[in-house]
């Protein structure tokens, strides 16, 4: 009887750690799929965040004059990954959190090219996992 409840445990542990691990390339590539039409694929980004991480940032060169939009899907049903664009100065371009609410996109004019940081912060303090998608169009 000890032996059935030790195997039922591990196997209740085993079923539930898996339910609750990130799949970002599943949502990465939801991201890309509902990209605006009009807009061309540039780049995904995968956003597997650990409990004790506070932001994910990847950096991008963009240039003047083209439009961008960033997609974001995430585990919520309402998204809760707030992404925000810096540009190389650190100055805040855009963001998909607009008078506390959290848009799935956000599309912006890149007014001179350099080197752009898409930080990635989560309101959620146990969902840390999505998927989001740079694309552009002139």
């Amino acid at each position: 009887m000890k032996t059935l409840s030790i195997i039922s445990f591990f196997i209740f542990f085993i079923a539930t750690g898996s339910m609750a691990q990130c799949n970002s390339d599943e949502l990465a590539n939801a991201s890309v799929t509902s990209l605006t039409p009009g807009y061309c694929f540039l780049k995904s980004y995968k956003i597997n965040g650990e409990k004790d991480l506070e932001k994910v940032e990847f950096s991008y060169v963009l240039t003047k004059g083209t439009q961008y939009m960033l997609n974001l899907r995430d585990t919520n049903t309402a998204p809760t990954t707030v992404v925000t664009l810096y540009d190389a100065q650190r100055n805040k371009i855009a963001s998909n959190k607009i008078s506390g609410s959290i848009a799935p996109a956000i599309a912006f004019s890149c007014g001179s090219t350099g080197i752009y940081y898409i930080t990635y912060t989560f309101e959620s303090a146990s969902e840390r996992c999505a998927g989001s998608t740079l694309g552009f169009k002139r």
